[in-house]
């Protein structure tokens, strides 16, 4: 872990990028294998499209950080036994079922690079998947028989889908606050990394100061990881992000860059705004017009900054959690987490 903070310092944001996944993964990598081979088992029915959908967007590349996130909390608190290891299994499927839902709300084609599921098997496919996904998690968390991890695991659940649909009321609405549009990250996004850190703390048995701790650590790194994204959409190369470029615009979500931009814009970069955003009324160079107007204002600048004051309270909030190799790997993600947009 030395080596990897030293090879940090001397790399820059790429090696941050590299080096605290690898340095997690290798952490956890006992526990995660373990935790892959309970996904694989709990995709498996008999109705043939849920295994081939289910394992298309697997397949698809996600890094695993939510449930190493479990992973590495309970082994942080202390935790020497294996029920972290169903639990970050069914942190993972909540976190895949909202990634078919969101597919086919966001009407998007792509997911991690790759033709998304209801690209591919179509919508109804997707969402009915998601469905079974959500319902093997909740099994898990029954198999597992404590009512504080269900509790944090399905207020988690509900969270998610009150922001999707907050973010959904909010969407083409330029009027919307900065408090507002937090509201919505928080719950889509920040509520499931802060429960997946959570119950690291509820498994080991720890104090409701840990828990909280923990919650607040995930939190932050869950908003931080958000505002990043928003940057993503809007500056990013195209096959490292995973998506297509400018989704976020040609959907008309209001995310920071874009509320950031309007307030600082004159009338007419207003006007601009609530066409292409409100209206839907875009041309082919409207993109690079709101990302020209983005620079002029700084505002993909201020979301990182934003994104980096979240990263620093999550690394505050560990600052009660015993120092070690589990400590220090999920401050480095915190790291992964903002060094994304450099």
């Amino acid at each position: 872990m030395r080596a990897v903070a030293e090879r940090r310092r001397e790399d820059g944001p790429a090696a941050i990028r590299d080096d605290a996944l690898e340095a997690l993964t290798e952490l956890v990598r006992e526990d995660l294998e373990a935790c892959n081979r309970v996904i694989v088992a709990r995709m498996q029915s008999p109705v043939d499209l849920i295994p081939r959908l289910a394992a298309h967007i697997v397949a698809a590349g996600g890094k695993r950080l939510r449930p190493m996130l479990t992973l590495a909390a309970a082994r942080l608190c202390g935790y020497r036994g294996d029920r972290h290891v169903k639990l970050a299994a069914c942190v993972e499927f909540i976190h895949t079922a909202t990634l078919l839902h969101d597919d086919v709300v966001d009407e998007s084609a792509l997911r991690r690079g790759l033709a998304s599921a209801n690209a591919v098997f179509g919508n109804k496919a997707s969402v009915l998947v998601g469905d079974f996904l959500f319902s093997r998690s909740f099994e898990l968390m029954v198999e597992d028989g404590s009512l504080p991890v269900l509790a944090i695991l399905s207020r988690a659940s509900a969270t998610i889908a009150e922001g999707e649909v907050l973010q959904l009321v909010t969407q083409n609405d330029t009027a919307t606050t900065e408090s507002r549009y937090l509201d919505v990250i928080r719950g889509k996004t920040a509520a499931l990394f802060a429960a997946a850190t959570r119950i690291g703390a509820v498994v080991a048995g720890r104090d409701t100061e840990d828990e909280a701790a923990l919650d607040a650590f995930g939190l932050n790194l869950g908003l931080a990881f958000q505002l990043v994204d928003d940057v993503l959409d809007y500056d990013a190369d195209q096959a490292t992000l995973g998506k297509t470029v400018g989704d976020d615009f040609r959907e008309g979500k209001v995310t920071l860059p874009v509320l950031l931009a309007f307030a600082a814009g004159d009338e007419s970069e207003r006007a601009f705004w609530r066409r292409t955003i409100e209206d839907q009324e875009q041309g082919p160079n409207d993109l690079s017009t709101a990302q020209g107007l983005m620079r002029r204002h700084g505002t993909l600048a201020e979301t990182l900054h934003r994104a980096e004051a979240f990263g620093a309270a999550a690394k505050a909030s560990l600052a009660r959690l015993p120092d070690g190799a589990e400590r220090r790997a999920l401050m480095d993600v915190v790291d992964f987490a903002v060094a994304r947009a450099r």
